[in-house]
């Protein structure tokens, strides 16, 4: 969704291609299963429709194109009602929309459901099934809806040099450039209030800084748990009773060699039990015995093409690996003696789907879904606000606007919804409410 920051930019009077150096990316993924086979999907969609083919059959192929086919329609449909609402609602989406349209979107089907009817193949159900995850939800419990993901991937999938953190470096500094104060590493403690209304946030040193307006990007349970102040609790509703947290995940930041397997930028290694694996997360609060693997080599971008040998071994490089997990970080304390088994299982998986892993021991960062929860208060380590379960979940996360005015809310956990250019959507939603609030437009 390069679009995002594309315009992002633009409001700000600059351009993010003269900000930030990127490239997209022509393979977007590498999967791969306990069977040997491996499948590609690349940023074009015959490029993908032939790996298909190859991969499993040629009538596999075309039910892919239909398949993108349905995923562009539900985009299209849910772009500018949903994604760029500041709090959309069903009575509104069918105001703003074509009611045919809305129909195909499929809300009240599962994920899991849709992509059965769609493939004949289980590993590609699996595949497309994983989109669930971006929103920390299951396959078998979201909605048909997240198929939109695909096309989304498929209209470009970028990297940034430099990493994430480049993004951060050039929005720091074009926000500077426009007046902005920016502090850091100052703990906030309270948001203060006046006659009924936000009047600026109490810092831990005590110090005060007076504000008509604040956005808060915490995740919104830390709001409603008071972790803001008990008045500033008041201003949202705390979670629906149906409401089910998001996963979490256990993550490895390694350097390490690696051998018999050519990895890409993004790999994913499959399990054999997608529907027990997602069961243990959501259901048995448990890590899952043999978990889904995604493992970023951002040393692979660029790479010079090999074969041979060459193409799969490497002395070292920097990996980023990550399971799904339970978010139960205010739960369990998720100990050394867990975590060795699940690096194990891990490995052992890894290594019957062709890869190798020799991770240097005193070159790995390990973080738990406890650590998530210390460094994300009232969360117990969920990544992405509330799970996607249902076709009502879209609607309950909160908009931008609060029951208390001068507080507004952005973020992942709010609408619309987790991921990078998402949040982003949300802070300019915020900004936009705040301007037309205080009559700034």
């Amino acid at each position: 969704m390069r679009w995002v920051f594309d315009e992002l930019f633009n409001r700000a009077g600059a351009r993010f291609d003269e900000h930030v150096s990127f490239s997209m990316l022509k393979t977007l993924a590498r999967h791969a299963w306990r069977d040997g086979s491996q499948l590609d999907l690349h940023g074009n969609v015959e490029h993908s429709a032939d790996a298909i083919a190859a991969f499993a059959n040629r009538a596999e192929a075309a039910r892919y194109h239909k398949f993108c086919a349905r995923a562009k329609q539900i985009y299209e449909t849910l772009r500018d009602p949903f994604l760029k609402s500041d709090k959309p609602d069903m009575a509104g989406l069918i105001r703003r929309a074509n009611p045919l349209a809305l129909h195909n979107i499929q809300p009240f089907s599962t994920l899991w459901t849709a992509l059965s009817k769609q493939f004949r193949d289980p590993r590609l159900r699996q595949l497309f099934g994983r989109y669930a995850t971006y929103c920390g939800s299951s396959p078998f419990e979201a909605p048909a809806t997240l198929m939109l993901i695909a096309h989304v991937e498929q209209s470009g999938v970028w990297t940034l040099n430099g990493g994430m953190s480049a993004l951060v470096a050039a929005m720091e500094t074009l926000a500077q450039k426009n007046g902005a104060e920016i502090t850091y590493n100052a703990h906030a403690s309270e948001i203060t209030t006046a006659h009924g209304e936000t009047s600026g946030i109490t810092l831990q040193s005590d110090e005060h800084i007076e504000a008509d307006a604040v956005i808060l990007n915490a995740d919104v349970a830390a709001l409603s748990a008071g972790c803001f102040g008990a008045k500033a609790a008041s201003a949202v509703a705390g979670p629906p009773t149906n409401a089910v947290r998001s996963q979490s995940a256990l993550t490895w930041a390694m350097l390490a060699g690696t051998s018999g397997f050519d990895l890409c930028v993004h790999n994913v290694f499959f399990s054999d039990d997608y529907e027990r694996e997602f069961d243990a997360v959501f259901h048995q609060r448990s890590m899952p015995p043999t978990p889904t693997t995604y493992i970023f080599a951002p040393d692979r971008q660029g790479a010079q093409q090999t074969t041979g040998a060459a193409a799969t071994e490497r002395s070292s490089e920097r990996l980023f690996c990550l399971i799904n997990a339970p978010s139960a970080g205010d739960k369990r304390a998720f100990g050394e003696e867990e975590i060795d088994l699940c690096e194990q299982q891990m490995d052992a998986h890894l290594r019957r789907c062709g890869l190798t892993i020799a991770a240097e021991p005193d070159k790995k960062i390990v973080t738990t879904p406890k650590d998530f929860a210390e460094r994300f208060p009232a969360t117990g380590g969920a990544l992405y606000g509330m799970a996607s379960h249902g076709w009502q979940a879209s609607f309950q996360r909160p908009g931008v606007r609060t029951k208390m005015r001068g507080l507004y809310l952005a973020g992942g956990s709010a609408h619309p919804g987790p991921g990078v250019p998402m949040a982003a959507l949300s802070g300019q939603a915020a900004a936009a409410a705040v301007l037309k609030d205080y009559d700034l437009t």
